[in-house]
């Protein structure tokens, strides 16, 4: 079992991450706490192995928890605020949940946790799909990315889509979210026209991940990306092309 610790001074958020821990079998929460001080204290007595740790809180904000906890315990940031994550990433977290947390999402941040924590234990939960026949290129192509500490490795069947966040871009797979110092039209020439499309200032996405287009709003999963107004002819014309 992984020992849990929530900390977050709303109320609300710690009583879902509570119910979302509940629900996984690998997971036993030891506490969930709205003080800061008291659960930096249970981390260095080695108390809790992963930590669900909110970025802002009066007391003791999670950047200053961290650098304090020193690595004695991982750490899932969650915040409503995307700015801390390449600080959070320097200090070496495990992921970076952004609020509202859906369970989906959680889900794949704690088996990113296990396979750290517990990574013989976590094997036999990867699930192995059997390779067609034949597969064309985009199956098996993928693309580096520098990140933080690391050149990362990322096959282009597994992104979902991109956001571009001032000076850097979020990468969103169907396992994680890859953070990296690139711009969006760097990256958008990098992708293979025929797979990906450009559909706002901010947003580049995987045509195969769509789930459904309503007006001038594309969903994959459980986020929503809006269709800008420069993009929206050439979007739609891709998407007449793959109608039969």
């Amino acid at each position: 079992m992984i020992r849990c610790l929530v900390v977050d001074d709303e109320p609300l958020a710690l009583h879902i991450l509570e119910d979302y821990i509940s629900k996984m079998p690998f997971l036993q929460l030891v506490k969930a706490t709205t003080n800061p001080i008291e659960a930096l204290t249970m981390v260095q007595a080695a108390e809790a192995d992963l930590v669900f740790l909110d970025v802002q809180m009066p007391e003791l904000t999670g950047i200053q928890f961290l650098k304090i906890a020193n690595g004695k315990a991982k750490v899932i940031l969650t915040t409503a605020y995307p700015q801390y994550a390449l600080e959070g990433y320097e200090l070496d977290v495990v992921d970076y949940l952004l609020k509202p947390i859906a369970f989906d999402r959680f889900f794949k941040s704690v088996q990113k946790a296990q396979s750290i924590i517990q990574p013989v234990a976590a094997k036999p939960q990867v699930v192995m799909q059997a390779e067609p026949v034949q597969q064309d290129d985009f199956s098996t192509d993928f693309i580096f990315v520098k990140t933080e500490h690391k050149i990362q490795k990322v096959y282009l069947h597994d992104i979902m889509f991109i956001e571009g966040l001032k000076d850097y871009i979020s990468i969103f797979t169907s396992a994680e979210r890859i953070i990296t110092l690139q711009g969006m039209k760097k990256m958008e020439d990098a992708l293979p026209e025929k797979h990906f499309v450009r559909v706002h200032k901010s947003y580049i996405v995987a045509l195969n991940k769509i789930d459904s287009i309503e007006r001038s709003r594309i969903q994959i999963g459980d986020k929503i990306i809006p269709v800008g107004d420069t993009y929206r002819d050439e979007f739609f014309r891709m998407i007449e092309n793959k109608n039969i």
